[in-house]
């Protein structure tokens, strides 16, 4: 008996553990942070199902309290102990490399008087220092600063400060836009910074001096891009430091950065690249937006890019949680902000990423409380459905190179979405892969979009999963350049596949199991596909595109090919995206519904009607069914070969549907 009781003790111990943290779990609103409000946070909370409480009182952001943060920290305190006793958890904002001093025209004391080495420059020696109207949280007699990382006194009171609030017993730790000043206007170009620390930083990494050696800009300079590698792997070192420093104080207490990049140019541009910042914190959250800044700004081609970063967001963190602080509505006549606010969770939660209600363009407040309260509530009724981890079977992979976005964004990044698009608007199952997750991949196809940077290590894991009889698409000069961005004398990908001869044009074979394309169908997709968006926007077109068509070959093509086999199939409008894995042992599709969508006009999406699902699986299984804020529903099922089948009569927002 003692033995059973003990085997029963360490699989309950065993299951625990495999549970996700509270940080896969959160519904986040932002909050303004005193001693005076606290009771009012806790009280707004609990009336909007609250999980995850952004609090902020920016001790380093701040001059006066980086100088001295000691009554903040007791704020953040109080607050922590009141989340933990009303069985919530909350994390704090801190500015990453920013600093404002409030009323700094009228004092002969601020960051940039006192400290003017400390600050970022351009090339020509312009410091990043700014006044009120510069962006919207500048007042005016304000000075806002952006600092060099390595300024080694401003890091080192900046670590003590990051320790000294870790220690409060605060949840997490949340460090705003941790970016090299090119964000603001007249910046942009600028590939700061110039400042004397970091230029002697760059020289002792490479010799090189940054302010004569490199042709600025110029990604054909050598010189240039060991530029952009050293400004991506400085702002890595600063947030792994920053969590080194939480976790010596406080083990439990959470790092999160925010950053707005996507996965393409922003992040080259600003230095804060999504897929290795992954790898030095707990959570990113992605204030990321496209084709609009609001959701009542996009139409469908605008969203399915947007699917398309979040899944990229989601692979790229693997079993970490990303929070999508993106906007609902901000201000556009014809749309409601309720409905604005139900098409944007609902995306966020069909992509696996956790909502951030905010007002307009800010972090806090919301734009319907009432709204809010509703969605939360499902969301925390219904959680273990959109965050318990998504579990690939058969995927099409798609291959994500970090190195060839560095240095060719624009055109590998159109590649890499368009054929991402397809895969979602064809409702096939898709992953993208990276260098950290190609050797564990096990779908039956890789797809790499014009790849062009590889490195022998990836090279070599693209030919032992060759080997294993799966199937390769690649295109234009994938294996061109190594992972520095030099070209070589020739295409590797042929050789590391062992193929005897390179084809310089484009190839189908389906005894070798791969297809060459001389020109990227995913970029030209991409165009096609953004070409007909715009027709349609203008209400020019309503039948079937050339995009459509093209799409339809592509995957024709793939399938045959590879002779590939899905678990689960929908037959639907391509409006409606579609993601399927594994959940909790049940295969699920989630499923998102773009059709009707007119930027600025309208945000309710038309209902998709009659919708055939089928799943693999055995004569036994049902099919349920939950609409987006809608309750479970058993759907009548049928038995063909080897699946179970359902029709869908309506899917309005959005749904979630599994077999069981």
């Amino acid at each position: 008996m003692n033995r059973i009781i003990i085997s029963f003790l360490l699989y309950s111990v065993a299951a625990f553990s495999q549970q996700p943290d509270w940080t896969h779990f959160v519904r986040i609103a932002g909050h303004g942070l005193s001693a005076n409000n606290i009771e009012q946070i806790m009280k707004s909370v609990k009336e909007t199902n609250v999980f995850g409480i952004e609090t902020d009182n920016d001790i380093t952001g701040r001059y006066d309290s980086f100088l001295d943060p000691q009554e903040k920290l007791e704020v953040i305190k109080i607050m922590a102990e009141k989340a933990h006793a009303a069985g919530n958890h909350s994390f704090v904002y801190i500015a990453g490399l920013e600093c404002i001093t409030a009323n700094a025209d009228k004092s002969g004391h601020s960051f940039f008087k006192d400290h003017p080495d400390w600050v970022q420059r351009d090339i020509n020696g312009r410091p990043a220092v700014f006044g009120g109207g510069t962006a919207f949280w500048i007042r005016p007699g304000d000075e806002d600063v952006w600092i060099s990382p390595y300024a080694e006194e401003w890091r080192k009171i900046y670590m003590q400060r990051v320790r000294q609030i870790a220690a409060t017993g605060i949840d997490g730790i949340y460090v705003d836009i941790p970016y090299w000043m090119t964000h603001f206007e007249s910046w942009e170009d600028t590939w700061a910074s110039f400042d004397d620390y970091t230029v002697a930083a760059f020289k002792e990494k490479t010799g090189l001096n940054a302010k004569t050696d490199l042709k600025l800009g110029d990604f054909s300079d050598a010189h240039f891009r060991k530029w952009v590698d050293f400004r991506i792997q400085t702002i890595c070192d600063f947030m792994r430091e920053i969590d080194e420093n939480v976790k010596a104080v406080n083990p439990d207490c959470k790092t999160i950065a925010e950053i707005y990049p996507g996965p393409g140019a922003d992040a080259v541009i600003v230095g804060a690249d999504v897929y290795r910042l992954y790898s030095v914190v707990d959570v990113i959250t992605h204030e990321y937006s496209v084709g609009g800044y609001t959701a009542a700004e996009r139409n469908p081609f605008d969203w399915f890019t947007f699917m398309a970063a979040m899944h990229t967001f989601r692979d790229c963190a693997q079993d970490k949680p990303s929070w999508m602080l993106t906007y609902s509505w901000d201000g556009q006549k014809n749309i409601r902000p309720a409905d604005a606010m139900k098409l944007l969770a609902v995306s966020h939660l069909m992509a696996g990423a956790n909502i951030w209600d905010a007002q307009g363009h800010v972090m806090s407040g919301s734009n319907d409380y009432e709204m809010r309260a509703k969605i939360f509530k499902w969301v925390e009724n219904n959680q273990n459905k959109f965050y318990l981890n998504r579990k690939s079977i058969n995927p099409i992979g798609v291959y994500f190179s970090p190195e060839t976005r560095d240095y060719f964004a624009d055109s590998y990044m159109e590649s890499f979405y368009g054929f991402l698009h397809m895969l979602m608007q064809k409702h096939l199952e898709f992953k993208i892969v990276t260098s950290r997750t190609l050797s564990d991949f096990s779908g039956s196809i890789l797809i790499l979009p014009d790849a062009k940077c590889l490195s022998n290590r990836e090279l070599q894991e693209l030919k032992s999963y060759y080997k294993k009889e799966n199937g390769l698409v690649f295109c234009g000069e994938t294996g061109r350049y190594d992972t520095s961005g030099k070209p070589l004398s020739h295409n590797r990908i042929f050789a590391a596949l062992g193929l005897k001869k390179e084809k310089e044009t484009s190839y189908i074979s389906q005894k070798d199991r791969y297809i060459y394309y001389q020109d990227s169908p995913g970029e030209l997709y991409y165009q096609l596909a953004q070409k007909d968006s715009i027709t349609a926007a203008r209400g020019e077109t309503d039948g079937n595109t050339t995009a459509d068509d093209f799409r339809e070959n592509f995957i024709r093509n793939l399938i045959r090919t590879f002779e590939y086999r899905t678990a689960g199939t929908i037959e639907a409008s391509p409006f409606v995206s579609m993601q399927l894995a594994e959940v909790d042992g049940k295969k699920t599709m989630f499923l998102t519904n773009f059709k009707g969508i007119r930027a600025k006009q309208n945000v309710i999406p038309e209902a998709a009607k009659n919708i055939t699902v089928r799943f693999k699986a055995d004569q036994d299984k049902r099919i349920i069914m939950q609409g987006f804020l809608e309750e479970e529903k058993v759907l009548e099922t049928e038995w063909d070969g080897n699946f179970v089948c359902a029709v869908i009569p309506e899917i309005k927002w959005g749904a979630v549907v599994w077999s069981e």
